[in-house]
């Protein structure tokens, strides 16, 4: 404010006393300083920008999922099929058997059975013919007591041996072929051809012969429950039958 008032009184001491305007426009010295006081230059600031920090929100990456070594491996080697398609599986099962071990020694085996059937498979059960020969019952049950599970391809020669056994002959067959033994047992033994054409409808104890010539053939006995040779079955073989013989 000193240097101000310093200021206007040099002014007007090198001033003229009329600057040549109006009367009413003519102001004083001390109309100057007070309005140099009632109006105050005001001070020009700069506002300083204010910075807010924005803070950072971390990025949070999930790791991707493992496959397993196996799922991948099964990718790569299974192959690619079509759509709406079963899919079969190649793996089979294979069939369990019971071991066991017979009274003479021997070891056999048979099948388990794993499935259930609801409808019974009925088998007609043999009859007794009392014109035949009886000790051909007893060959019959002398074979079923031998015989294995599973065929041996001896079937001929374990009939030989029940009916050697049972006295129904005195000698045994030369015959080696099991097609053969129907002629064997006509002409060598005096059994006969019985008028019987279903293996099922045979009488007890009868022998069943089947083949063609350019087969080796086959030969049974006729059991209750089913048919025996060198193995039990309850069902006939499928060979063309030549004939149900039996001793009278």
């Amino acid at each position: 404010m000193l240097a101000i008032s310093s200021g206007v009184a040099r002014a007007q001491a090198l001033a003229p006393e009329t600057l040549g305007l109006p009367a009413g426009d003519q102001k004083s010295g001390s109309d100057m300083v007070e309005i140099a006081r009632e109006k105050p230059v005001p001070a020009i600031t700069k506002k300083r920008p204010v910075f807010v920090a924005k803070k950072s929100v971390p990025v949070v990456r999930e790791p991707a999922p493992a496959v397993p070594k196996e799922t991948a491996r099964t990718l790569a080697i299974e192959p690619v099929r079509p759509m709406n398609q079963p899919t079969v599986s190649q793996t089979t099962k294979p069939a369990s058997h019971f071991n066991f071990r017979t009274a003479q020694g021997k070891q056999e085996s048979v099948p388990v059975i794993t499935n259930y059937y609801p409808n019974q498979i009925v088998y007609p059960f043999a009859k007794v013919d009392k014109h035949i020969d009886g000790r051909l019952m007893q060959a019959a049950s002398i074979a079923e007591e031998r015989a294995h599970a599973h065929s041996r391809s001896r079937c001929w020669h374990y009939v030989k041996e029940a009916l050697l056994a049972s006295g129904v002959i005195d000698s045994r067959p030369k015959t080696e072929l099991a097609r053969d033994a129907a002629s064997d047992l006509v002409n060598n033994y005096g059994f006969k051809k019985l008028s019987v054409n279903d293996p099922f409808a045979a009488p007890v104890g009868s022998v069943l012969v089947y083949g063609t010539s350019r087969s080796v053939g086959h030969v049974e006995f006729r059991t209750k429950n089913g048919f025996v040779s060198d193995f039990r079955s309850p069902t006939p073989s499928r060979r063309p039958l030549l004939g149900v013989f039996a001793k009278l």
